[in-house]
This record gives C-alpha cells, sequence and structure tokens, in this order.
C-alpha cells in the first residue's frame, strides 16, 4: 500500500545538510516527493511510498544528519496524487 505524509521538522535543521542527507536516506528507501528548507528555520518534506518505508522515514527524521538537533517531527497524511517520481531538494 502507498502513503504520503507532509512532515515539518523543526529545531536546528537548516545550515546542517539536512535536505541533502534526507534525499539520501529518501532515495535508500525508495522514496518518492520532495524536501525544502522554510523561512522560519524548519524543513519541510514531502515523502511518499510503502507503509513501511514512510514510517521508518518519520522515525529517521528525528535523527537527521550529524551537527542536526531535532526538536519536532509533525507528520500529516498527505494526498499520494501529484508526487513526484524520484526525490528532489526543491528549496
Amino acid at each position: 500500500m502507498t502513503r504520503a505524509a507532509l512532515v515539518r521538522i523543526s529545531g536546528r535543521v537548516q545550515g546542517v545538510s539536512f535536505r541533502f542527507w534526507t534525499r539520501q536516506e529518501a532515495e535508500r528507501l525508495n522514496l518518492n516527493g520532495w524536501v525544502r528548507n522554510e523561512p522560519d528555520g524548519s524543513v519541510q518534506a514531502l515523502v511518499a511510498g510503502s507503509d513501511g518505508a514512510v514510517a521508518m522515514m518519520l522515525e529517521r527524521f528525528w535523527e537527521g544528519p550529524s551537527g542536526a538537533v531535532v526538536a519536532d517531527v509533525r507528520a500529516e497524511a498527505a494526498d499520494t496524487a501529484g508526487v513526484p517520481v524520484g526525490f528532489r531538494i526543491s528549496g
């Protein structure tokens, strides 16, 4: 089954290669979607794939790359329609 989640990660998550780390982890898990920095200092991501892969990515967001200090990970269900194929850094 395919599911999608829109996720906001907050804490010290910009300036620590969080987006590049996210893309690498997402590709490893065969996820589609995107990741971007937000003006408020958080990172937002859309991840879509199998239930297990999305759940694993949500757990990994709590770790992040070395240098990141993740304070919060908030996920909400998202529509799988319109999710790009592959995983990209969008901003």
